[in-house]
């Protein structure tokens, strides 16, 4: 049965290292930053859909395409492919479902500053706030 154990504290250490003396011969054991959570997805979305109406530098791009965008600014591969039924192209590549936490911080991050500099208007009252302060 495989198990998922998230690093948190001591005992969940512990507990780790109790799997790995218990497991079989020839098991794998996977070690690695957590994903993106739901908190940061969404604010990355929104962030998306406001930068998308905003249409910064006349750039009338759907939140998917300018998602691209800012992971190739912070140097993730992206790549486009024409559509088999000439329907325009597809992403290809690292996808930011895959970021780690940390990654998706950079990439929201980066975002928001590329935004406030083209006059972006955030729909999260917070960078609104932050912003009249």
């Amino acid at each position: 049965m495989a198990q998922t154990v998230i690093l948190h504290g001591t005992s969940q250490r512990i507990f780790a290292k109790t799997l790995i003396e218990r497991a079989p011969v020839d098991a794998v054991v996977t070690v690695r930053e957590a994903t993106r959570n739901n908190d940061q997805n969404a604010k990355l979305w929104a962030l998306l859909s406001d930068v998308s109406r905003s249409k910064p530098e006349g750039r009338h791009w759907t939140p998917e395409t300018w998602k691209a965008a800012f992971m190739h600014v912070l140097g993730h591969q992206v790549q486009f492919c024409e559509g088999l039924d000439n329907s325009g192209p597809f992403p290809l590549g690292f996808r930011s479902s895959r970021l780690t936490v940390r990654q998706c911080a950079d990439l929201i991050t980066c975002i928001i500053e590329y935004g406030d500099r083209h006059g972006v208007k955030w729909t999260d009252p917070a960078l609104t706030e932050e912003r009249a302060a």
